[in-house]
């Protein structure tokens, strides 16, 4: 190749990288433009009392920067006002599939980087994992990540060691998550306690290594909050019954209401029934915990005990066992009970690295797994959005009472 031809493909590069990139640009901006309008197309037949349609467009979000195999492009996502409600009185939301919230410029190295490790990825591959998600990796070597994952348990560290004095947590939220990298054998997962502060802020509480299922494993993470100063103990508990947390949670804050998590028990009970009754099994248990009153709720419950005690009764034995801490709920603000019915909170945080059950990819190092997780969660946590109905919290700290989520009169 004579020095004229290297000369002219040099000088095109460029030119072909902005082509590249602006055929990319246009090509998302017309897959995202096609994706909201099928969305309000679909949803055309919804109209308010004058006939006027509760799903339009209006306008565009804010411009944003999205890396691609082809670089950095600008796109702008179609606005939705979605002003349907759900039963709960909750607003509808569209969320894009092609373009979710998540996928922006702003999904740091420090939001990527725990999320391939906990994946299982080794440091020698993260430069070429990141190009796979669209990212450049330039600059990330395995030297970077490894001094980079020694400057996060640093800060895992001081989190844990940080005081909690004048903390109070309103509600609590517990759970185990496993990931694809092995802790170690005898604490293969991470337990997770998250709360919700007087104000309605969710805030991670505490994060340690241990058995899921272990009473022991918990009261060591129960036990060092509160000899870091969080003595008030929690009004309700939300969680999966096969935790260790409950045992645990009796010894250290033994007035602590205890709610069931209904996405766990749903799951739990629906795998002891043929695949066939599930879908209607599950329509009574959603009519059980969306109930308006927990008269209501008791009435779906027995149906549904009646309807399959003969067939399946270990399902059955599975709900039962836990009535009243499914329930708990109805006796907490009506406009809570979307956050305390589940954990998702936390599920939601690790929806894409946690596992269901524990296996693995291979070992990792104890203190960078903790260390990842926890650079995960503190991402998140920056997105939490507070609870709804927080002007009810004091009522709920002073003990006032509620029937079936609404304020009892003194």
């Amino acid at each position: 190749m004579d020095s004229n031809t290297i000369h002219f493909r040099l000088a095109t590069l460029p030119a072909l990288d902005d082509i590249l990139r602006d055929g990319a640009r246009r090509a998302l901006q017309s897959a995202i433009e096609r994706e909201v309008q099928d969305y309000i197309d679909g949803n055309g037949r919804h109209v308010d009392e004058e006939g006027r349609r509760l799903v339009v467009r209006n306008g565009f979000h804010p411009a944003r920067q999205i890396q691609t195999g082809s670089g950095s492009i600008e796109v702008r996502q179609p606005r939705v006002n979605d002003k349907r409600v759900d039963e709960q009185g909750n607003r509808f939301r569209f969320t894009s599939k092609i373009l979710p919230p998540y996928l922006r410029k702003s999904k740091a190295i420090e939001e990527l980087v725990p999320w391939l490790y906990l994946k299982g990825i080794s440091s020698s591959d993260f430069p070429d994992a990141l190009a796979c998600l669209g990212h450049d990796g330039s600059g990330l070597s395995a030297t970077s990540v490894v001094r980079m994952k020694e400057i996060w348990q640093g800060e895992y560290e001081n989190f844990s060691r940080r005081s909690l004095e004048g903390k109070r947590y309103v509600y609590v939220w517990a759970d185990g998550i496993y990931f694809n990298v092995r802790l170690t054998d005898d604490r293969p997962c991470v337990l997770v306690l998250m709360g919700a502060t007087e104000d309605g802020t969710k805030e991670l509480i505490a994060m340690i290594d241990g058995q899921r299922e272990s009473e022991q494993s918990w009261l060591e993470l129960l036990l060092d909050v509160k000899a870091r100063g969080l003595t008030e103990a929690p009004k309700l508990a939300t969680g999966d019954g096969a935790l260790g947390f409950w045992k645990a949670l009796r010894q250290v804050y033994p007035s602590t209401r205890v709610q069931r998590c209904w996405v766990h028990k749903t799951v739990n009970v629906l795998d002891k029934m043929a695949r066939s009754q599930q879908p209607s099994a599950k329509s009574i248990l959603h009519e059980v915990w969306m109930s308006a009153t927990k008269e209501d709720a008791i009435k779906a419950f027995d149906r549904f005990v009646a309807s399959y005690q003969a067939k399946y009764p270990k399902a059955v034995e599975c709900l039962v066992k836990d009535r009243e801490e499914l329930l708990a709920f109805y006796d907490f603000p009506a406009e809570h009970w979307q956050h305390l019915r589940t954990t998702n909170p936390i599920e939601s945080t690790f929806a894409t690295v946690r596992l269901r059950t524990y296996r693995t990819k291979g070992a990792g190092s104890r203190p960078a797994c903790l260390a990842m997780a926890f650079k995960l969660i503190e991402s998140a946590q920056k997105r939490w959005r507070k609870l709804s109905g927080s002007a009810l919290l004091p009522d709920v700290v002073a003990g006032v009472l509620f029937k079936d989520g609404m304020k009892i009169a003194a």
